[in-house]
C-alpha cells in the first residue's frame, strides 16, 4: 500500500480483527483531526457497502474504524481488498488530513465543580499536587473536542484535557454514576449521559441533557463538537 497516500502519509492499515470484522488504523495517537479523518473513512465505507453484502455499518472511534462483517456472507479477504480500494479512493480525492478543521459547532456546558457534584475533586487535585480550584479552572480553561462516542449511547470522548490532569481511572468503578456527572479519565474528559456505572473521576455534574432518544440528533455530542465547561455561579 505505500505506492499511495492517505491525507499525506501512506495509506491506513488494514488488518483482521478477530473471526467477523477488519479494523482500519490510521495512527495511534487520539487527536480532532485523525477523528474527523476517520468519521469521513467510515463515512466513505458505508457508501460502499450497496456494493458489498454481508458488510455491517462501519464504526469510527479516534484513529480507527470498525468494520464488521458476516463471513458467512462475504469472504474475510473480499473485505479487506474492499477497505483498501476505498481507502485509495479517498487518496485519489486529495483530502488535507492535516488542514485546520473549521466550521465546527462549539457547544457551552455549564457545570457545578466538586461537592456532591464532582466527589473526585479534591483526590484529583491531591493526585497533581495542585488545589481543587486549579483543576477546576484549568479543565474549563481548555478546547474540548468530541473525539468519538461510545460505551453508552451519548457518551462523547472528549480531547483535549490539559497534561497536567491527565488521571488514571479510578481502581474501583461506582455502581452508579449520576445523570450529567463531568469526569476525567486518562487524557480524556466525558461527560455521563445518563445514570449507569462508571470508573471516570467525577469532577463536577451538569443539568444539560446529553442523550434525548426523541431528539435528532438524540446526542447532544457528536463528533467534531467543539466543547467549553463553564463553571456555574
Amino acid at each position: 500500500m505505500s505506492e499511495r497516500t492517505y491525507a499525506g502519509g501512506p495509506l491506513p492499515r488494514v488488518d483482521p480483527f478477530g473471526e467477523a470484522a477488519v479494523l482500519v488504523t490510521l495512527a495511534d495517537r487520539a487527536d480532532p483531526v485523525l477523528a474527523r479523518r476517520a468519521g469521513e473513512t467510515a463515512r466513505a465505507i458505508e457508501a460502499a457497502r450497496a456494493r458489498l453484502p454481508g458488510v455491517g455499518r462501519p464504526v469510527p472511534a479516534h484513529a480507527t474504524v470498525l468494520v464488521p462483517f458476516d463471513p458467512l456472507e462475504i469472504d474475510p479477504q473480499d473485505v479487506q481488498a474492499a477497505v483498501v480500494r476505498v481507502l485509495r479512493e479517498v487518496a485519489a480525492g486529495g483530502q488535507e488530513g492535516e488542514a485546520e478543521v473549521t466550521g465546527l459547532v462549539t457547544l457551552e456546558i455549564p457545570v457545578r465543580y466538586g461537592g456532591e457534584d464532582g466527589p473526585d475533586l479534591e483526590a484529583v487535585a491531591a493526585a497533581h499536587d495542585l488545589r481543587p480550584a486549579d483543576v477546576a479552572e484549568l479543565h474549563a480553561a481548555a478546547v474540548h473536542t468530541v473525539l468519538f462516542l461510545g460505551f453508552a449511547p451519548g457518551f462523547a470522548y472528549l480531547g483535549g484535557l490539559p497534561e497536567q490532569l491527565v488521571t488514571a481511572r479510578r481502581a474501583t468503578p461506582r455502581e452508579r454514576v449520576p445523570a450529567g456527572s463531568v469526569a476525567i479519565a486518562g487524557e480524556h474528559s466525558g461527560v455521563y449521559p445518563r445514570s449507569m456505572p462508571g470508573g471516570w473521576n467525577l469532577i463536577g455534574r451538569t443539568d444539560q441533557q446529553l442523550f434525548d432518544p426523541g431528539r435528532e440528533p438524540p446526542s447532544l455530542l457528536t463528533p467534531g463538537t467543539v466543547v467549553r465547561f463553564v463553571p456555574a455561579r
